[in-house]
Formats: C-alpha cells, sequence, structure tokens
C-alpha cells in the first residue's frame, strides 16, 4: 500500500550515529517538529556490497541536501550495535567510517513492517511448532522516501537489492518538491532547479510544449 500523500508513521526507533550513541528517531517528528524535508533511505543489510556505496554516497552528498533544509536518514534490520561496527570500519575495507547522518536500528522489523518493504516472498503457519514461517531473508528493500515539513509522504520507490539507487535523482525531486511549495507550479517530465515549470491548467501545458 502506498504512503504517498499520507503522514509518515508515527513509531519511536532505536538509530546509531558515528559516536556510538544509542538514541531514538521519530521520522515523523523528525520531519514535522523541526520543519524539514527527510529523505529516508533504507538498504537490506550492513557489510554487504551495493549498501557501503550507497551510504558514501549519501553522505558526499550531505551538504547539498543541508542546503535545502533536508535531513538524511539512513535504515536497516541490523542492530544499532553492527551499524557502530560498520560505521568504525574504514572504507578501504568495506566500512562506512565517516558517515555522520543516523542510522535507523529496526531490528525489530516494526517499521518496515508497516511499510511492507520486507524481503518476504512466503509466510506459512507450522501447526508442530506454533510458529509463522517466512520465505526469504526478512530484510528490507532499497526503499526511499521523501517527506515533506508537515510530516507527509511525497515520494517513495523501492529498488530490489542488485539495483543501487542515483542519489542526484532524490536531489532533484526536493528540488522539485520545494518548487511546487513555493512556486505553486508543477515540475514537467526531466526538470531540474532553474529550468522551466508550469502551470496545472491546459494552457500552462500547452505553453510548455509549444516552447520545448
Amino acid at each position: 500500500m502506498s504512503l504517498v500523500g499520507k503522514k509518515f508513521p508515527d513509531l519511536n526507533v532505536d538509530a546509531m550515529n558515528e559516536m556510538g550513541d544509542t538514541f531514538k528517531v521519530n521520522v515523523l517528528e523528525a520531519a514535522r517538529d523541526n520543519k524539514k524535508k527527510v529523505v529516508l533511505f533504507w538498504y537490506p543489510k550492513d557489510f554487504t556490497f551495493v549498501c557501503p556505496t550507497e551510504l558514501h554516497a549519501f553522505q558526499a552528498a550531505l551538504p547539498e541536501f543541508e542546503r535545502r533544509n533536508t535531513v538524511v536518514i539512513g535504515a536497516s534490520c541490523d542492530t544499532p550495535e553492527v551499524h557502530f561496527a560498520w560505521l568504525s570500519t574504514p572504507k578501504d575495507n568495506g566500512g562506512i567510517e565517516g558517515v555522520t547522518y543516523p542510522i535507523l536500528a529496526d531490528s525489530n522489523r516494526n517499521l518496515s513492517s508497516i511499510l511492507g518493504i520486507l524481503d518476504i516472498t512466503n509466510e506459512t503457519f507450522d501447526e508442530a511448532t506454533g510458529t509463522v514461517q517466512v520465505e526469504g531473508d526478512n530484510v528490507t528493500y532499497r526503499a526511499t522516501y521523501i517527506i515533506d515539513e508537515e510530516g507527509t509522504v511525497q515520494h517513495e520507490s523501492i529498488n530490489n537489492m542488485p539495483l543501487g539507487r542515483n542519489v542526484g535523482e532524490y536531489i532533484r525531486l526536493v528540488d522539485a518538491l520545494t518548487h511546487v511549495q513555493e512556486k505553486g507550479e508543477v515540475c514537467p517530465a526531466n526538470w531540474e532547479e532553474g529550468k522551466d515549470a508550469m502551470q496545472a491548467n491546459a494552457k500552462g501545458t500547452a505553453e510548455y510544449l509549444a516552447s520545448h
């Protein structure tokens, strides 16, 4: 079920930072209470392959997000302790040392279950043990959310495990959202900051298409 146009779930989740501090993060409150946009990106596992490239890419772009009044938050189902071990591992050894934004540790899978982004292909009830058994790794896909200053989800996307994200696209989407908020115009295909947008009516569409 899509969350676009809806409030992000109001849930406190454990998080870790580069200092080794464990604390609670509520993504909805991070947006609404601080009047900031939030880019929340989920990745499957610490100490894997595509994942560190994405965490370093978001870190490299962090000044661009901050300039746009946007908070970046990473997330996976690993524990805070595993996050800190990875944060303490040098980049040239596959680690994410140097990453400074908080990383959610949704080890109980409460938030990822609500979002429906876990790699579960099938669930069966085992009568002998009285347990539900799942097929799949039960870790998250590469899901990404852009949440506005009111806590409303404006974008969500999900990549399968092997498909790394283009961080520049999320900067572009934040720019587009800001343009809509400030100018009241809508952003056409391939729009980038500084390019023409359009009025959300038939005349605006015709004028835009005539000149592009």
